[in-house]
């Protein structure tokens, strides 16, 4: 039997080997870290998350939850390992990042089936092919991918948030509690009963929210180096918290500092704003800022943050920072199996074809695996309806003016 390649090591890729190779399939798989590094990244183990630690909802009636339900059907690689390295996240799975990616490292290494390979890959080899090198393509292949087309790429600018060290915010100012919690939580504060929730929170007043928008707007930010534009575009998923203010003063206060669900136990009252921390290891010792994401200068990201009630001493362990990420314009490209249109054995997969989320680019891993694998073996790849989590994921990526 032919090996299939796949190339690029993140979330969609390693899922794509594991379900391939589950499926008798031997697989070669080409993680260019860490001999290449990526804007992004900074350790060289397989499907790191590089923005956020969360998967999103693990609730069964909603949108994430649902696939995840899918994928587990599908005895998920991804899904197994962040079960096994869940941190404390509400009604969310999040993971400790650390653990979760070596594991997920371990369990590609270890598959009889699976040759991991970490070198560049600068060409698309010839035989069955997934490519799911994700939005940090490196430059030598993603001119050969934007060859394929003859046009240009569509791309967007993508920021991660900073982290900070636990122990350094003030507790005092601080609290412990989820959103909406489903124990109840907002009303047992209310009632003055102390409750541990899973995300810190850091209230804000009207004037102390007032006075961080306004040193947030008159903050420096990065030079995008070479791909500087005056009128950048930026992933809405994770967008710049300097350039949600943009927008206007009470961005903020409806995004991610919204307050509702969250009662401050010092007032009893619902703060005016709310940043909420959420666990980023499992010893608990390192929390990231939710839906912070930033490309301000390091030095105002120290001063502007500070100033966020509870993190006035806060050490940060990172930074925020922004990158560029390219998609292939998946709808004039790609079929709904994920199969290129002219050439019937290489297929896409992951955030490279415009899938938003951890867990989405995960979801289409498993189609391009299996469709790759099916057509290794003689079949031909399935093609699955809108009606699933996966075939509407496919379905509205490849199809122009998708609604399903």
């Amino acid at each position: 039997m032919k090996e299939l390649i796949v190339i690029g090591g993140g979330l969609a890729g390693t899922e794509a080997a594991w379900q391939a190779a589950e499926l008798g399939v031997p697989v070669r798989l080409y993680e260019m870290r860490p001999g290449t590094p990526t804007p992004a990244h900074d350790t060289p183990w397989l499907a790191e998350l590089v923005c956020s630690n969360s998967l999103g909802s693990d609730l069964p009636h909603k949108a994430p939850g649902l696939l995840k339900a899918e994928l587990r059907g599908l005895g998920s690689l991804l899904l197994d390992c962040a079960t096994r390295t869940a941190v404390p996240a509400g009604s969310s799975l999040a993971v400790d990042r650390e653990a979760f990616a070596q594991l997920v490292t371990e369990r590609i290494a270890t598959h009889p089936l699976i040759t991991l390979v970490h070198e560049e890959v600068t060409a698309l080899p010839d035989g069955p092919t997934i490519v799911a090198t994700g939005p940090l393509t490196s430059p030598a292949l993603a001119e050969v991918i934007a060859g394929l087309s003859g046009r240009d790429y569509l791309y967007f600018y993508d920021a991660v948030s900073p982290i900070v060290q636990a122990e350094t915010v003030d507790m005092s100012i601080a609290f412990r509690q989820s959103r909406y919690d489903r124990e109840g939580s907002a009303s047992l504060q209310a009632r003055g009963e102390q409750v541990e929730g899973d995300y810190i929170n850091c209230p804000m007043t009207r004037e102390e929210y007032e006075a961080f928008t306004d040193a947030l707007l008159s903050a420096e930010t990065i030079v995008l180096k070479q791909f500087e534009r005056e009128d950048p575009h930026f992933f809405e998923g994770c967008m710049p918290v300097e350039a949600l203010a943009r927008r206007g003063r009470e961005a903020l206060a409806f995004g991610p500092l919204r307050p509702v669900g969250l009662i401050d136990p010092r007032t009893g009252k619902r703060p005016y704003a709310v940043v909420q921390l959420r666990q980023d290891n499992l010893i608990g010792t390192l929390y990231n800022l939710v839906g912070f994401q930033t490309n301000l200068k390091w030095p105002d990201q120290k001063r502007v943050l500070r100033l966020i009630p509870g993190l006035a001493q806060a050490e940060f362990v990172r930074y925020g920072m922004m990158h560029r990420n390219t998609y292939v314009n998946a709808p004039a490209l790609l079929q709904p199996t994920l199969q290129y249109r002219n050439r019937a054995d290489l297929f896409f997969a992951g955030q490279i074809v415009g899938v938003e989320g951890y867990v989405g680019n995960a979801g289409t891993g498993p189609l391009a695996g299996i469709h790759a694998a099916r057509l290794l073996t003689g079949g031909h790849p399935p093609l699955l309806t809108p009606g699933t989590q996966r075939g509407a994921l496919a379905h509205h990526g490849t199809h122009p003016g998708a609604t399903a």
